[in-house]
């Protein structure tokens, strides 16, 4: 499968509100996608049934169908990304959503850079599965964390689809930091780790810390991915 321009790909958009459903089409078509609509999950499926999907925006609360019982149903023949769509915060919505297969969950009100943002990372994975899919071989060692995605064979690094320019040294430090997310590395072990020698002067991390965090957060002051454990050291939070 040759990579797709937005054009080529087929995105549908399940939601009960006339109002969201537009502005969401609007914006996906503003990007060059195709667009197909459906008001609950019966009509999303039949959707399904007759197009070419390569992505589904299903929201969870909806009348006939909701957007949980339409996710289960189109996983038992499809894979393509689905980002399901939520009034809630509920923790347990969430959950519910990514166990019953869903790829991504956005909370509503959400922005339209938040959502195009998403969309444009899942369909790169998802382009990049089909392409492997196709006999080609899988040796790469690819790390997800979030909107975060970072290959260490090919040296590239992104976050919610778009390439971010790291320093060797930057990309050393985030490596370790993603292959081991959750757990929490002093500024001591990440130098001997990251210069393979021991730690004399440690004062260099807080630096490449701090220049790692404004390339990658929205918003460095309140981290999402890259944290301080204050008086330990510094760790990738896990994303549910």
């Amino acid at each position: 499968m040759e990579q797709l321009k937005n054009e080529q790909f087929n995105i549908l958009i399940v939601e009960d509100d006339k109002e969201i459903r537009d502005g969401i089409e609007i914006f996906l078509k503003s990007q060059g996608y195709q667009v197909y609509k459906a008001a609950d999950g019966v009509e999303g499926l039949h959707v399904i049934e007759r197009e070419t999907i390569h992505l589904a925006i299903v929201d969870i609360m909806m009348p006939r169908m909701d957007g949980v019982t339409m996710t289960m149903r189109l996983r038992e023949h499809h894979d393509f990304p689905v980002i399901m769509l939520s009034a809630k915060s509920e923790e347990t919505d969430k959950v519910i959503g990514l166990n019953i297969g869903a790829d991504d969950y956005v909370t509503k009100p959400f922005t339209p850079l938040e959502l195009m943002a998403r969309v444009n990372s899942q369909l790169r994975r998802y382009t990049r599965f089909m392409n492997m899919s196709g006999n080609t071989p899988q040796n790469e060692r690819d790390y997800v964390i979030g909107g975060l995605e970072l290959n260490e064979d090919t040296v590239e690094f992104s976050v919610d689809g778009n390439p971010v320019k790291l320093t060797p040294i930057e990309f050393k430090i985030l490596t370790l930091l993603m292959k081991n997310a959750g757990r929490v590395f002093s500024a001591d072990e990440i130098y001997e780790r990251v210069w393979n020698e021991r730690a004399i002067n440690t004062d260099t991390i807080m630096v490449h810390v701090r220049n790692i965090r404004d390339k990658i957060e929205i918003n460095p002051k309140e981290p999402k991915y890259l944290k301080v454990v204050w008086g330990v050291g510094y760790k990738i939070e896990k994303q549910p």
